[in-house]
């Protein structure tokens, strides 16, 4: 792990004005958001409802661990949420930057390129998550820094082209900044925790209604806690491009006109 000291020298990233703006674009933008991520977010719990059922899939019933069989179906629902998170980020990287422009809002514009990004995103974000588990076996400290290490592997797959190379390409921009990147991240994480923790006090009060109600409800709501999340990891990425690179964020959104 990186010492405290390797961004000592260097110019700030920003953290205070990073959750901020990305509270403010949330807010500002809060009906397209919820629009955006809820698509790729319901979708996501309901291929986890079908496979280990609704119940399991909100959390609200432990999981059967009794056979090989239901443990990999399980895993499996691990990873299409996690590779469905990843997706959410790709859409909401690009209306972040439209947003912080001040350009309007093309919801319909953003699905092209971030599906074409799709499998390597998918399979990435699946090795960075993997490998930040391990990290949290020790502790959860180490596991957050190394999601720090690959937080904007999205963004730089789907704005860069960068492909299989977005694991090295995240590493490198964020080399230097890992710390206050781990700080802002978990800023944001405690915020969408409290959030999830609200979809499904939402979702439980749907019980009456039925499992699946329970689902489209939490995912509504879980949709702000994604969308908030997206939109940070597209301001980290843009921040380090300024720091290191000298790019503005005009110059990085230029690449979807």
């Amino acid at each position: 792990m990186a010492s405290t000291t390797e961004y000592s020298d260097r110019e700030s990233l920003g953290v205070g004005s990073i959750v901020g703006e990305s509270f403010s674009i949330l807010f500002k933008n809060f009906i397209a958001v919820i629009l955006l991520a809820l698509a790729p977010m319901l979708l996501s719990s309901i291929i986890a409802g079908a496979m280990v059922g609704a119940d399991v899939a909100l959390g609200v019933a432990d999981p059967d661990f009794s056979t090989s069989t239901s443990v990999t179906t399980w895993v499996l629902t691990i990873v299409l949420q996690i590779v469905f998170y990843a997706l959410t980020t790709a859409l909401l990287v690009q209306l972040a930057y439209d947003s912080k422009l001040g350009r309007p809002l093309q919801l319909g514009r953003y699905f092209s390129p971030a599906l074409r990004a799709a499998l390597p995103i998918a399979i990435l974000t699946t090795i960075s998550s993997i490998l930040a588990g391990f990290a949290s076996l020790a502790l959860i400290i180490p596991g957050i820094w190394v999601y720090a290490v690959f937080s904007v592997v999205a963004p730089a797959v789907v704005i860069e082209g960068a492909g299989f190379g977005g694991l090295g390409r995240s590493a490198a921009l964020t080399k230097g900044y890992r710390w206050p990147i781990f700080g802002a991240l978990l800023l944001v994480g405690i915020c969408a925790g409290i959030v999830n923790f609200l979809a499904g006090v939402f979702a439980g009060v749907l019980a009456d209604v039925g499992s699946w109600a329970m689902i489209v409800g939490f995912s509504i709501i879980a949709a702000l806690s994604a969308g908030l999340t997206g939109i940070s990891i597209a301001l980290i990425y843009a921040r380090l491009r300024e720091i290191k690179e000298g790019v503005t964020v005009d110059q990085i959104a230029s690449v979807f006109d």
